[in-house]
């Protein structure tokens, strides 16, 4: 009795009258596989913010800045595609082998990338790198599906949320100090050595709680249709990110295969119902790709608004954004306690309106008379404390309602939803801005753009729209209880 008592992280001498407390994510029976799952979505995390930061420096040094955006839609495609192949074998074989050849291929792509003598390598690492993480952030979802009880899954899917606060705020600033004095290969070289701990501690521990099929006697054959959407909606998604990234009338005719492609891929892959937004878990997928599309797009023109409008420099409109990770780690803590459980379907309605306020205020940052560092940074607290109530229960509910056997494939189904409405809002509001006149901002010294006045409308004419897709997430938000 002792013996299984401290195993489980729990007091075998408890006070006469008291119920031993049950153990926590770190508890005995959790720690490793917390500790090792949580390390590797840290390196994701760290990765995701560094990268982005050394690519303009690897860009320029291979003589490939014309091809500069495909380093970043190479990792999306694949990615896509990864989602729906992880989700498949993790339904069938569990998520140990999907995780272990995600986190592979994640190493290989830093080293191609880190190591590349030309632009075209490079994006060939991105690719590859992206089909690791595509693989890798599926896996981590059934992992957690297979190895903790449903009361703990809030609470370790915050600390996922939490892994990203450092890494906001560190990586941008270590990448820089990396690329700056040792060169901007070693940030991508830099990163395979620490992936050795977490394989060391994370994977035994998975091979012993989530290994395997959930029933031996009945694993699910490869759904050869949806292998097929998967390379369909990669390829659409691919071709539309490669429209937007150039506007001309020679763009629509990719832009319209790419939406031929996507259209009966997602109708294939996402649950039925989903865009008439049926209650339950279709709902729970929907709500993921408004809340991810429209937040991230708008998030994405904030740095350029402030430093082409206001004059700030990179350095300060980047400042403005990173106390968001901190808050956005305390919406996923406050949606993880134990009394929010029943009112989890209202924090993301409440999550909702947050984040569609401070996407619709980002505008008034234009005004002369505001301060836009200080006012971006509190707008940007309330919004990042709503998205990380809305993502992480999102991810919970969707757990919550998926069988153990389909686990897989529906964490597929919620992140393809995430990621295609980045893809989708991220590509409109680039033809929207550039429309009415935005990259023009990019001509010439950015200081001079500032100093005429730039074109404020077209930076109105992201936020707004954008705000307005929160807004109908936060009506739909009510569907999201079965009953």
């Amino acid at each position: 009795m002792t013996d299984i008592a401290a195993d489980q992280g729990v007091s075998a001498a408890a006070p006469a009258g008291e119920f031993p407390r049950e153990p926590g994510v770190l508890g005995r029976q959790y720690r490793a596989l917390s500790l090792g799952i949580v390390t590797v979505v840290l390196l994701i995390a760290f990765e995701a913010t560094a990268v982005g930061t050394a690519m303009p420096a690897a860009a320029k040094a291979l003589d490939g800045v014309g091809l500069y955006a495909f380093a970043f839609s190479a990792y999306f495609t694949t990615a896509l595609l990864a989602m729906v192949v992880s989700g498949q074998w993790c339904d069938r074989a569990g998520p140990l082998k999907p995780l272990a050849l995600g986190i592979a291929c994640f190493v290989a792509g830093l080293v191609i990338s880190g190591t590349a003598s030309g632009m075209w390598v490079f994006v060939l690492g991105r690719a590859v790198q992206g089909f690791g993480g595509g693989l890798d952030i599926v896996a981590l979802y059934v992992v957690v599906s297979r190895a903790y009880p449903e009361r703990l899954r809030p609470s370790i899917l915050a600390a996922f949320a939490a892994s990203w606060v450092v890494p906001s705020v560190v990586g941008p600033l270590a990448a820089g100090a990396v690329t700056e004095h040792a060169g901007w290969r070693w940030v991508f070289l830099g990163i395979p050595p620490l992936v050795v701990l977490p394989l060391v501690v994370a994977l035994p521990a998975i091979r012993r709680r989530a290994n395997g099929p959930v029933d031996p006697d009945k694993v699910p054959p490869v759904d050869r249709r949806r292998m097929k959407l998967a390379f369909a909606i990669a390829a659409g998604a691919g071709l539309l990110q490669y429209a937007g990234q150039d506007v001309r009338w020679a763009s629509l005719a990719p832009a319209l295969a790419g939406v031929a492609l996507l259209v009966p891929a997602v109708r294939g892959l996402l649950p039925r119902g989903t865009y008439a937004a049926a209650r339950g878990l279709p709902t729970v997928v929907l709500m993921r790709g408004i809340a991810a599309g429209s937040f991230i797009a708008a998030e994405s023109f904030v740095p350029l608004m402030l430093v082409t409008q206001r004059g700030l420099s990179v350095t300060e409109a980047g400042m403005s954004l990173a106390i968001g990770g901190a808050s956005w780690a305390s919406g996923s803590w406050l949606q993880a306690r134990p009394r929010m459980e029943r009112h989890r379907e209202r924090l993301v309605r409440v999550g909702m309106c947050l984040s569609a306020a401070a996407i619709a205020a980002a505008p008034l940052a234009l005004v002369e008379a505001v301060p836009p560092l200080a006012f971006i940074a509190v707008l940007w607290l309330f919004g990042c404390f709503g998205m990380g109530m809305v993502i992480s229960a999102t991810s919970v509910l969707l757990l919550k309602l998926s069988p153990p056997a389909e686990a897989g494939n529906n964490t597929a189904a919620l992140q393809l939803s995430d990621s295609l409405s980045n893809v989708v809002l991220l590509a409109v509001a680039g033809v929207v801005f550039a429309a009415l006149g935005g990259a023009a901002v990019g001509d010439g010294p950015l200081s001079a753009a500032a100093a005429d006045g730039g074109h404020p409308w077209a930076f109105a004419a992201v936020f707004l729209p954008m705000a307005a897709v929160a807004l109908v997430g936060a009506g739909v938000a009510g569907r999201l209880r079965v009953h």
